[in-house]
C-alpha cells in the first residue's frame, strides 16, 4: 500500500458509503478488529490487517462492478418484511435470505450477546407466549428456542412427542395449527415429515419457525452454524469468501447440511468438498442450486482425501432413523473424524463443527471425543451461539429488535466466567 492503512480503509468506506459496522460485516470481520486497523500506526492498540483482507478490499475498490455490489444499498422496510414467507413473518427455509439480510440478522444477534452471556437482561417479549411443538425427539433445539424466548422476557409452552398430542387422535395439521394460534404468539415446530412445517405455517398468521422437517431443512441451525463460522474466521483474521468447506457424513438425510450449504452459497468463490458414505450423497437439486452460483463442488467417499486443506470441517452423524430398507456402504471406523485425521489433513486453524448430537459411545464412527480439549473443536461455541441467533430470529419476526438496545439492564446474579470447566478463553463469557 502506498498510503497508510488508516487512509486506505477510510477511503474504502467513503467510496462504498458504509458505516464502520456495515463495512466490517461486508468484509466478514468483527467491528473491534476493524477499529484496531483504523488506529494511527503509532497507537499501542494498532494492528496490521491480514494480507488476505488487504487484497480483498483492494479488489473491491478497484473493480467498478464489485464496488457497486458492496456499496450501501437502499433498504425497504423492516427486516421481517424482507425475509417474509409468502407475506407472513415466518421462517421456514434459508431460501428466504439474501447475503445482506442474513448479515443484518447477525447484527441483531450481536446485540443479543450480552443477554446470552448472562451479563444483561431484557423484557422486550414480556407477556408473549411461545408454543414449542416438537413431534420428533430434540434436546438442543427445543431447549435453546425456549431459553432464547425466555431470555427476552417471554414464556414457553412445550409439547413433545407425537403420541402426546391430539394428532395421535387423528387431528389434522391445519386444526392443530389454528387451535394453537389462539393460545400462543409464536410457534416453533419440528416434525418428521418434509414439508409438514409449511402446512402448519399455512394455517396461521402468527410467526412460525421451522425447527426441522424430517430430511428437509433446519434453517435456525444453519444460521447459527454460519454465524459461528463467521465469528471463528474473524478471530483468525480470515474471510469466508474463497474458503474451503468440507461437509462430512450423511449428506442425503442431514437437514442441517441441506440448509447450511445453501446459506454458505450466498458468499463468493467457495470450494465445497462433500464427503459421504456411498448412497448418502448430497441431493442433486441442492448440488444444482449451489453449482449455479459459481462455487466449486467436489464429491468423494474418502475422508482423508476430502479433509485436505479444509478451512472448516462440518461433520454430521448418519441419520439411521430415516432409512427405509437401506444399507450404508463404506461407513467404517475409517470414516471417523478424529484428532489424528485432523492433524494429518488440516492446518492449525481449521474449525471442526458438528450440529450434535454426536455418538460418543465406544466404537462409534462419528466425531471423536479425542478432540474435546483441542481449541479447533468449535462444537460448544457453536451450541452457545444458538441462543443469540434464535433470540435474533424471535426479535425480528415479532418486530422488537429496535427495542433491545434500550431495554438492557444488568443481571442481578453472578454468572460463571466460563460455561464449561475445560473451555478455553474464547469459549467463555468475556
Amino acid at each position: 500500500m502506498s498510503v497508510s492503512q488508516q487512509v486506505f480503509l477510510r477511503d474504502a468506506m467513503r467510496r462504498l458509503n458504509l458505516t464502520r459496522d456495515i463495512f466490517a460485516t461486508r468484509i466478514g470481520v468483527k467491528r473491534r478488529a476493524l477499529d484496531t486497523w483504523l488506529l494511527p500506526e503509532g497507537s499501542q492498540e494498532f494492528r496490521s490487517m491480514p494480507e488476505v483482507v488487504t487484497r480483498f478490499v483492494t479488489e473491491i475498490v478497484e473493480n467498478d462492478s464489485l464496488l457497486q455490489k458492496y456499496a450501501q444499498s437502499a433498504q425497504s422496510g423492516p427486516l421481517r418484511d424482507r425475509i417474509a414467507y409468502q407475506g407472513k413473518h415466518q421462517l421456514l427455509s434459508v431460501d428466504q435470505f439474501s447475503r445482506e439480510s442474513v448479515e443484518e440478522l447477525f447484527r441483531v444477534a450481536d446485540l443479543m450477546q450480552p443477554i446470552a452471556r448472562r451479563q444483561k437482561v431484557s423484557r422486550v417479549l414480556e407477556g408473549a407466549v411461545l408454543g414449542n411443538l416438537f413431534f420428533e425427539a430434540s434436546t438442543r433445539t427445543r431447549v435453546s428456542f425456549g431459553a432464547a424466548f425466555c431470555r427476552l422476557g417471554g414464556s414457553v409452552c412445550d409439547t413433545t412427542g407425537f403420541t402426546f398430542s391430539s394428532m395421535a387422535k387423528g387431528e389434522s395439521i391445519y386444526d392443530t395449527s389454528r387451535v394453537m394460534s389462539g393460545y400462543v404468539d409464536a410457534m416453533v415446530i419440528r416434525h418428521p415429515e418434509k414439508g409438514s412445517v409449511a402446512e402448519f405455517a399455512e394455517a396461521t398468521n402468527i410467526p412460525v419457525v421451522n425447527g426441522g422437517d424430517g430430511p428437509g431443512e433446519h434453517p435456525s441451525q444453519a444460521l447459527l452454524d454460519l454465524y459461528t463460522i463467521l465469528t471463528e474466521f474473524s478471530r483468525l483474521g480470515k474471510l469466508l469468501d474463497g474458503a474451503h468447506i468440507a461437509l462430512v457424513g450423511d449428506l442425503k438425510y442431514g437437514r442441517t447440511v441441506h440448509s447450511l450449504i445453501k446459506l454458505l452459497a450466498l458468499y463468493r468463490g467457495l470450494t465445497f468438498t462433500l464427503v459421504s458414505p456411498r448412497g448418502l450423497e448430497m441431493p442433486d437439486y441442492i448440488l444444482e442450486q449451489t453449482g449455479r452460483l459459481g462455487h466449486t463442488i467436489e464429491q468423494t467417499n474418502s475422508l482423508a482425501e476430502g479433509l485436505k486443506g479444509a478451512d472448516v470441517i462440518y461433520a454430521t452423524r448418519v441419520q439411521k432413523e430415516r432409512f427405509v430398507g437401506e444399507e450404508v456402504e463404506g461407513y467404517t471406523a475409517d470414516f471417523q473424524v478424529n484428532k489424528a485425521m485432523v492433524d494429518q489433513c488440516c492446518g492449525p486453524d481449521v474449525i471442526v463443527m458438528h450440529p450434535l448430537p454426536r455418538d460418543s459411545r465406544e466404537g462409534a464412527h462419528d466425531l471423536s471425543v479425542d478432540l474435546n480439549h483441542d481449541s479447533r473443536l468449535a462444537i460448544f461455541r457453536q451450541t452457545d451461539n444458538g441462543i443469540p441467533v434464535r433470540m435474533a430470529i424471535f426479535a425480528v419476526l415479532l418486530g422488537v429488535e429496535g427495542l433491545v438496545q434500550h431495554s438492557l439492564r444488568d443481571v442481578t446474579w453472578s454468572p460463571p466466567s466460563h460455561l464449561g470447566p475445560d473451555d478455553s478463553v474464547f469459549h467463555g463469557l468475556d
